[in-house]
């Protein structure tokens, strides 16, 4: 299986734009820009996307391990945070909250733990990761 994004720039780094298309097309020539990405610009950014990316495939993972388990989420909703210091991506937390009928929170922190390291996404990413989980 392969997947693609096309990125399209016009311009400086500061003063030009520029879109995203995904494949999907679910971003149809996306806007982006400097400002969108370090200011408060109106458009999408690569670690908006990134945090989108971890906490989709995080979720997901989760689901599919619960489900091993024999739990079935009625509900499950991750946010990512990601923190981009000095040019670098240092971290990515994962905050998630459940509603998993017949578990326990501890096995809900448990499985939620594993499924950090065992998420594609996680994987790739060189950075710190964490994960705050909470059965609601």
């Amino acid at each position: 299986m392969k997947r693609n994004a096309t990125a399209v720039w016009m311009g400086t780094g500061k003063e030009g734009n520029g879109n995203l298309t995904t494949q999907s097309t679910v971003l149809d020539k996306t806007q982006y820009s400097y400002n969108s990405r370090f200011a408060d610009g109106v458009g999408t950014n690569p670690e908006e996307l990134i945090a989108a990316a971890h906490a989709g495939c995080y979720t997901m993972k989760l689901t599919f391990m619960l489900g091993a388990e024999g739990f079935t989420p009625t509900e499950i909703e991750t946010r990512c945070d990601i923190t981009l210091d000095n040019g670098v991506i240092t971290l990515s937390e994962l905050n998630v909250k459940g509603t998993v009928p017949g578990i326990s929170s501890e096995k809900f922190v448990e499985v939620a733990l594993k499924a950090k390291d065992e998420c594609l996404v996680s994987k790739l990413y060189n950075c710190e990761k964490t994960v705050t989980a909470q059965l609601v």
